[in-house]
């Protein structure tokens, strides 16, 4: 889909902004730009949020901190509300990974920009209690919560874990509305009757980061559906046809967002 007919379709769809992983400066990212500063002169309050991912690369601490902040450098530049960082790796040390956090909190200080960190595996966030370790060292940190993640990598739906949410939870500032299992950080239909219990567990996390959010004064509060495509998006053998539709996946999550939540 061309990056006009994206965003016309995101506005005509009700929703009040954008988040996306933009490919490198070219013809897709400065099309998607300009049609951005169209939609934000009508609507000044219409949100842009940009996620920073790098390349999978084998390289050591250093050399994923210089890739990641020329990323971030771009991104600033793009003037995003605020910028969903991937950050670091679950197999970097605990010390490597602070190191990358500093990082980028420096990056986020010298801009102005706000720089959250995804609760994501592969990342130093991958996991509920190690995530705890690094929330005592940067008491400051803003995350975005995916708990699709800490139930896969817990492979539950991360029952006995709840003290450990309740020190996590205050830290988001920014929520990914995807339905996961203990096996997938995506169930391939949301609407599924099967999914129905797990749909009520995310809700009552969402639910529980809004009122501590509400309590805090936050008047306003930035949320994602996130059902992705493949990988993400479970497929048929073979044929490697989606099991359900993404698109829809989303409309039904941003639906039951207004229905349940405040």
């Amino acid at each position: 889909m061309q990056a006009e007919a994206f965003v016309d379709k995101v506005i005509l769809a009700g929703y009040d902004g954008i988040e996306i992983s933009l490919p490198p400066s070219g013809h897709f990212t400065d099309h998607f730009l300009k049609k951005l500063d169209k939609a934000r002169e009508q609507r000044p309050d219409f949100v842009f949020i940009a996620q920073q991912l790098t390349t999978p690369e084998n390289e050591n601490v250093d050399a994923y901190i210089l890739k990641m902040e020329r990323r971030l450098a771009e991104l600033i530049l793009y003037q995003p509300h605020f910028i969903n960082s991937h950050t670091g790796k679950d197999y970097f040390s605990f010390d490597q990974n602070c190191k990358v956090i500093e990082a980028a909190m420096q990056m986020s200080i010298k801009s102005g920009k706000p720089i959250y960190h995804e609760t994501h595996r592969g990342r130093f966030s991958f996991h509920a209690s190690t995530l705890l370790s690094y929330l005592q060292k940067f008491p400051e940190l803003e995350l975005v919560g995916d708990f699709s993640h800490f139930c896969v990598v817990s492979e539950s739906m991360l029952q006995g874990q709840e003290d450990i949410l309740q020190e996590i939870i205050p830290h988001v500032a920014h929520l990914h509305a995807r339905i996961g299992s203990e096996q997938a950080p995506q169930v391939n239909d949301p609407v599924a009757p099967e999914w129905q219990h797990h749909l009520e567990i995310y809700v009552s996390w969402w639910r529980k980061i809004l009122e501590i959010k509400k309590e805090k004064g936050w008047e306003a509060f930035t949320i994602t559906p996130e059902f992705g495509p493949y990988p993400y998006m479970p497929q048929a053998p073979f044929t490697q046809e989606a099991l359900s539709n993404q698109w829809i996946s989303n409309i039904f999550i941003a639906d039951k967002l207004k229905q349940i939540l405040p």
